[in-house]
C-alpha cells in the first residue's frame, strides 16, 4: 500500500483541444494561451480563456494568462493504492 499525489490535470478531449488550436490560428496567437491550458489539461483551462479573451490585448494580460496555462499542476489531493 501506498500514497499517490492527485493533480488537478483533467483529461482533455480532442474536439475541444482542436478548437483552441483552430481559434489560435485564426486569431494569429492571440488566444495561444488558452490553446496551451487545453492542451495540458489544466483545470482552470476556461478561466485562463476568459482572461486571454477579456485582457489579452494588454500584453500585460497576455503573458500573465501564458504563465498560467505553463504553469505547474496543483494537488488536488492523496490517493490510498492498494
Amino acid at each position: 500500500m501506498y500514497l499517490e499525489l492527485v493533480s488537478d490535470r483533467h483529461r482533455h478531449r480532442l474536439r475541444r483541444v482542436l478548437l483552441a488550436w483552430l481559434a489560435t490560428f485564426a486569431t494569429c496567437g492571440y488566444l495561444f494561451p488558452w490553446a496551451v491550458a487545453t492542451t495540458r489539461g489544466k483545470a482552470n483551462a476556461d478561466a485562463i480563456g476568459f482572461l486571454n479573451l477579456a485582457l489579452g490585448w494588454t500584453v500585460v494580460g497576455w503573458v500573465v494568462a501564458l504563465g498560467l496555462a505553463c504553469g505547474r499542476h496543483g494537488i488536488a489531493g492523496l490517493r490510498v493504492v492498494d
